[in-house]
């Protein structure tokens, strides 16, 4: 397996295989698509297409392979290879192809139920050499799939709205040979950081605390990170539980400062909560990290200073701040799609990509660019260095480098916005 984040590919091992897999989130698929021509003009291989952007878009990813894989793969890439060892046809749900100029869908696949299989991190190439890199997190994914349908989300059409869960001693299990993986250096890691990658760790409330228990349970001392909606702020068992297993972070989703904006895309959520919420998780030593959106109908010039207002006023130890997501085959791109500048999709990654409705995309470019440099100032830097804790520091100092390539790439956008 190569990730081409971790190295470069080795095209002599590539090419001679007999199929070869891609997967691709929304903003890499033009990446995928270029890899997949190169290697259908320089081999034999059976060419299949898979992940979150080609299964909801299949009609395009099909052009550039010979087969889509539709859903999860667990057990599909499984079936797909026997099927062309054993030469049988290609009609189990889940497959798209195009024959003649027809493109030809078997229909959507059952998502697998048993998603207990630890992966074997050995697996991907020189991962292993770039493990003790600070910038790359141990990582473990607990379950799969939300029962929300906030309109911008990809998630619940991808996984589902009913939360499928792996058992506690599998997941324990799971950060034990993630952490022995990162760690196994000559030079300990700087910072010790797992991150719990689900979505939506606590829908699922009494599986959460099955899973907090038997980490504290563990003995495993580490520190982690997870993302999480509003709501957990109100639960203080599982703020407790939390601390005591060791998160410092939680990433909330808090997107938007307006009542009007979380009624546009069906996030139920409203900002008296989400200002409760954040208070309750730093009285139990946890901080918040705020996870933000810009593009919304009712966005008008000033709403970047009002957010960075908002993250120095409450605390927030960190940001993420994105345009508007649209990815094909949400309720947010098909109410949207008129209004796109284009799909260059390399750009769908937090860019602006559309024309709001009351701030040009032009100034919302900019709006996103000085939020972060208001919020990155280098009064805040001082401020972090001084009152923070260690981990916290290089948490922030990485955060400055990272905000400012962010910034730069969006600024070398900013004459074509124009």
């Amino acid at each position: 397996m190569y990730s081409e984040s971790i190295s470069k590919v080795i095209w002599e091992d590539v090419l001679d295989a007999d199929i070869v897999f891609i997967s691709f989130f929304t903003f890499a698929a033009p990446r995928g698509y270029e890899l997949a021509q190169y290697i259908k003009k320089n081999s034999k291989a059976i060419v299949v297409i898979g992940g979150l952007h080609a299964s909801m878009n299949y009609t395009e990813a099909v052009l550039y392979c010979d087969y889509v894989l539709l859903g999860e793969g667990d057990e599909s890439v499984l079936e797909f290879i026997n099927a062309i060892k054993t030469g049988s046809p290609l009609d189990f749900p889940g497959i798209a192809y195009k024959k003649g100029d027809r493109i030809i869908s078997t229909g959507e696949r059952k998502p697998p139920e048993n998603i207990n299989t630890i992966p074997d991190r050995n697996l991907l190439y020189n991962f292993k050499k770039m493990a003790g890199h600070n910038t790359i997190w141990a990582q473990v994914h607990a379950s799969r799939g939300c029962p929300h349908s906030c309109d911008y989300c990809a998630v619940v059409r991808h996984f589902g709205r009913r939360v499928r869960t792996r058992t506690p001693d599998n997941i324990v299990e799971d950060i034990r040979q993630a952490i022995e993986f990162h760690d196994r250096r000559r030079f300990p890691r700087i910072l010790k950081i797992l991150w719990i990658t689900d979505d939506n760790f606590f829908a699922e409330r009494d599986w959460a605390i099955s899973v907090l228990k038997a980490i504290i349970a563990s003995g495993i001392k580490y520190t982690f990170t997870i993302q999480a909606r509003y709501e957990v702020g109100f639960d203080d068992e599982m703020l407790s539980l939390l601390k005591q297993a060791g998160f410092s972070q939680l990433a909330m989703g808090i997107e938007f400062l307006e009542d009007d904006s979380f009624a546009q895309f069906h996030k139920a959520s409203n900002y008296d909560d989400i200002v409760r919420s954040i208070a309750n998780i730093q009285k139990h030593g946890i901080n918040v990290r705020g996870l933000f959106i810009m593009g919304a109908d009712n966005h008008t010039k000033g709403v970047g200073y009002r957010l960075a207002h908002f993250v120095e006023q409450h605390d927030i130890r960190g940001v993420l701040i994105q345009s508007m997501y649209f990815i094909p085959g949400t309720p947010a791109y098909e109410a949207k799609n008129t209004q796109l500048i284009h799909k260059d999709w390399s750009k769908y990654r937090g860019h602006v990509v559309h024309h709001p409705k009351n701030i040009s995309a032009y100034d919302l470019q900019k709006e996103i660019i000085g939020a972060s440099r208001r919020i990155y100032s280098v009064k805040n830097t001082i401020k972090a260095l001084l009152t923070r804790t260690w981990n916290e520091k290089l948490l922030y100092i990485g955060e400055c480098f990272w905000q400012r390539s962010v910034r730069s790439d969006l600024k070398r956008e900013l004459p074509n916005l124009k």
